[in-house]
């Protein structure tokens, strides 16, 4: 089943020597991520524990009204223990620096980040402004103050 697919334009600019690394990227059809590639000059190795801050090699204008949200890639987490510590992370709007991806190493080996490595993904999302309204009272649930683990699940 085809559906229509929303085209959002991003303003994108290479960084200077980077343009043999590919700027994000759709890996098949359907993915909702675009991979993000790795613009180090040379190879980086993140230790057992360590977080590396890994540049990507662009600048982009995120169309005011979205946010481009960064995850780990699902394939060098489940083999290798690389995530990022803070999944996902944000880039907002008005953000016009090179972007910048932490990984951290999860694992037990030390992790050889190399030039033009996928090593997150980005996803651009449309974000809703909050208004507060502020009540005496808010309407009440099923719930209602129950926190974590309270659903049983």
């Amino acid at each position: 089943m085809q559906t229509d697919t929303q085209v959002i334009p991003v303003p994108v600019m290479r960084l200077p020597g980077n343009t043999d690394v590919p700027l994000p990227d759709y890996q098949s059809e359907h993915a909702a991520g675009m991979d993000l590639h790795a613009a180090v000059e040379e190879p980086v190795t993140i230790s057992p524990g360590e977080i590396k801050m890994i540049p990507c090699g662009f600048a982009m204008a995120v169309p005011i009204g979205y946010e481009a949200q960064v995850r780990p890639r699902s394939g060098i987490a489940a083999k290798f223990g690389i995530s990022m510590p803070n999944a996902p992370g944000t880039i907002d709007a008005d953000y016009r620096g090179q972007v910048m991806v932490p990984l951290i190493n999860h694992g037990s080996q030390p992790f050889e980040v190399t030039r033009s490595m996928r090593i997150a993904q980005m996803i651009i999302k449309p974000v809703p402004r909050a208004q507060w309204q502020e009540v005496d009272e808010l309407p009440s649930t099923d719930r209602g103050e129950g926190g974590f683990g309270h659903t049983g699940r």
